[in-house]
């Protein structure tokens, strides 16, 4: 009896320390590690950094550590622009998604029930196919001899070619495609949720179809918009495969910036601290969305 007591409370104990044990091992870890090489100076080595931690020169290690990397970034006037740069693409990318993927969801969620799982299943059946894959289609599509002109000047809609690849348009383009379904889904998980007897009361009451919407429907929506503005918006600042292929020389973003001291320059310990800027960036509105969650679980009846 007191064996199994004492396998209970080994179990009780080792599943809330699970989460815990998975967070240090794949996050706090690593990103001691990258923390630690953004401290240290370039070299041209294997690895291309130093110092190296020794455990026979712990004091040598620690002193030649500095903070020489971030002073750079705070001087250099590039990386403010880039991540200035990132900032605005990915917040505009982000309402984009927003007004693309709301009435996807919206229709989706009042779909007959028997279509609904075949309509998820559309959404995410771009995943199928390899993200790159999927990049490199759209400059066959928005090239100016691309598909896009040719459909274009088929019906008579333009006589120039068009011109967006290698513009902040085709960035754009690529992040709401990319990043769609990650809007979507969380607002039909929302939108799914919802009482639509609330929407025949204010219509029997006299409320317009557009006053319905924005008094009831959006704040029912809102944790899924704030939900899937944040997994949109997170990642589309990082963002370095889409600049790259469609954004061409001219479009500036962080993401890339860093992709190219780490492996165009070779400067990890640059890299490095570009990444732990980016970190920060991103740590800002998680700790928004938790604060706003919080506020709104405390204030439910």
């Amino acid at each position: 009896m007191k064996e199994r007591s004492f396998t209970k409370r080994l179990a009780a104990g080792l599943v809330p320390a699970v989460p815990y044990l998975w967070l240090g091992v794949f996050f706090l870890v690593p990103f001691l590690i990258v923390f630690k090489i953004s401290l240290s100076d370039p070299a041209v080595a294997q690895p291309p950094y130093k110092p190296i931690f020794e455990w026979s020169d712990i004091a040598g290690f620690f002193s030649a550590l500095d903070l020489e990397n971030f002073e750079m970034l705070t001087q250099d006037d590039l990386y403010f622009r880039a991540t200035l740069s990132s900032v605005r693409i990915a917040a505009i990318s982000t309402v984009l998604l927003l007004l693309v993927g709301f009435p996807v969801a919206y229709g989706m969620a009042r779909a007959p029930e028997r279509h609904r799982l075949i309509l998820v299943a559309l959404v995410i059946l771009p995943f199928w196919t390899s993200f790159l894959i999927r990049i490199y289609a759209w400059i066959a599509i928005l090239k100016p001899e691309g598909l896009l002109t040719q459909a274009l000047t088929g019906i008579g809609l333009i006589s120039e070619p068009l011109e967006i690849l290698n513009t902040e348009w085709a960035v754009y383009i690529g992040i709401v495609y990319a990043y769609l379904p990650f809007m979507v889904l969380p607002l039909y998980a929302t939108l799914e949720k919802m009482d639509d007897t609330l929407l025949e009361a204010a219509l029997d009451l006299g409320s317009p179809p557009w006053r319905s919407f924005w008094t009831i429907t959006v704040p029912l929506a809102m944790p899924g918009i704030i939900a899937g503005s944040l997994l949109c918006f997170i990642p589309a600042v990082g963002e370095f495969v889409i600049p790259d292929l469609l954004g061409g020389s001219e479009t500036l973003m962080i993401g890339r910036q860093l992709w190219s001291e780490f492996f165009s320059n070779r400067d990890w310990p640059l890299a490095s601290s570009v990444a732990i800027l980016l970190l920060i960036i991103l740590v800002v509105p998680i700790v928004i969305y938790r604060d706003v969650e919080a506020r709104r679980m405390e204030a439910r009846p």
